[in-house]
């Protein structure tokens, strides 16, 4: 089961967890709450989850490019 899970946090982006986190809000509970709203809405919160994607994205890149040698 961990493969699975961790599987699909490198490939999915690892939007849940960020939000998580931040928030403080269980992992799970936030990915059961996406599911019941995606099926409730017919996809509509793909959108947001993409936007957030790409956001987290920028920010990796951003943060990669800041070190220096030193650190």
């Amino acid at each position: 089961m961990n493969k699975i899970i961790t599987f699909f946090e490198k490939k999915a982006f690892g939007v849940c967890t960020a939000l998580g986190n931040y928030m403080g809000i269980s992992i799970t509970t936030i990915r059961l709450y996406f599911i019941y709203a995606s099926f409730l809405t017919f996809g509509s919160p793909l959108i947001v989850y993409l936007g957030m994607a790409f956001w987290l994205n920028i920010r990796r890149s951003m943060r990669r490019r800041r070190q220096t040698i030193w650190y």
